[in-house]
């Protein structure tokens, strides 16, 4: 699954990858202390159970959460805030972060070689995902962001 911010359509991440970022930076703000139920996380963040169980899934598949079960079970982050990117966030829920569909390996372009924009579109990419990858939880929690 790719996430394809397309131009001339708003560039949009699904409320899966929204709910995620909002997700882990409230489990964030509570690394230290006790794992966080689906329950908390749902009333905290207004996310059916639901749904939120098949975003946490994912979470915990790319090894972003650790899923503990039992009285005391929960979650909790895998890695300290400031050791994870919103980009590896956004790519377990979503899938790779392309910019527009011809710099897709699976759209390739067949003009790329000859295209005048498509330095643009590359740059955009760039530009996208180096701030995706050098944002950390412990920036969004913070708000460190600008």
């Amino acid at each position: 699954m790719l996430v394809k911010f397309n131009v001339g359509e708003k560039m949009k991440i699904s409320t899966k990858g929204r709910y995620a970022l909002r997700v882990m930076a409230d489990i964030a703000l509570n690394f230290e202390n006790v794992n966080v139920s689906i329950t908390e996380l749902s009333a905290r963040n207004g996310i059916s159970d639901k749904y939120l169980e098949q975003i946490i899934s994912l979470l915990v598949k790319n090894n972003l959460l650790i899923s503990f079960r039992g009285a005391n079970g929960g979650y909790k982050l895998a890695r300290e805030p400031k050791n994870i990117t919103i980009g590896e966030i956004i790519r377990a829920t979503e899938g790779n972060l392309e910019t527009v569909a011809c710099l897709s390996s699976d759209e390739k372009c067949d003009k790329a070689e000859k295209c005048l924009t498509v330095n643009v579109w590359i740059k955009l990419e760039k530009i996208v995902n180096n701030f995706f990858d050098s944002t950390t939880l412990e920036d969004v929690i913070n708000k460190n962001i600008m």
